[in-house]
């Protein structure tokens, strides 16, 4: 990292948040151009079909932690844990992405509470279409049913 803040490179570190930061790199905006880590394969997985639907790319590999992680990979037929995959090869066919903010990141705005309510961002994405859509949903509380829940 030094090397390469020498040279000029901002560099941002996360410890939460990789789909936030991988979408991230897809919008202009968020002068993130890049993103290199380890994370875990279901958010590989999502990020991917959230490329897809961006014209974005991402490459992976498995990165078993211990014996019983490459077992179960075996298990699931995959041999060759060198292998790299790209985004066609982890989300393949037709995709719908869909997310909403949580936490405020730099791709959606998190939850924003008023009195009686809530604000949410949401994204909605397709990868046939590249259609990418996003809502701000207002949520008006006192109009919610009562749930119950029997024990």
């Amino acid at each position: 990292m030094n090397e390469l803040r020498q040279i000029g490179v901002r560099i941002k570190l996360i410890s939460d948040g990789d789909l936030a930061a991988a979408l991230a790199t897809t919008r202009e905006k968020s002068g993130i151009d890049i993103l290199l880590g380890t994370g875990g394969a279901v958010q590989g997985i999502i990020a991917a079909a959230a490329m897809r639907c961006l014209g974005g790319e991402i490459q992976g590999r498995f990165r078993p932690r211990n014996q019983d992680e490459v077992s179960r990979l075996r298990k699931m037929g995959i041999a060759d844990l060198q292998k790299k995959y790209c985004a066609e090869e982890m989300a393949r066919g037709s995709v719908v992405f869909a997310a909403t903010g949580v936490t405020t990141g730099d791709y959606l705005r998190g939850v924003r509470f008023f009195h009686g309510g809530a604000v949410t961002n949401s994204v909605v994405m397709r990868s046939k279409t590249g259609t990418i859509r996003f809502l701000e949903t207002f949520h008006q509380f006192e109009n919610y049913p009562e749930y119950t829940h029997d024990g």
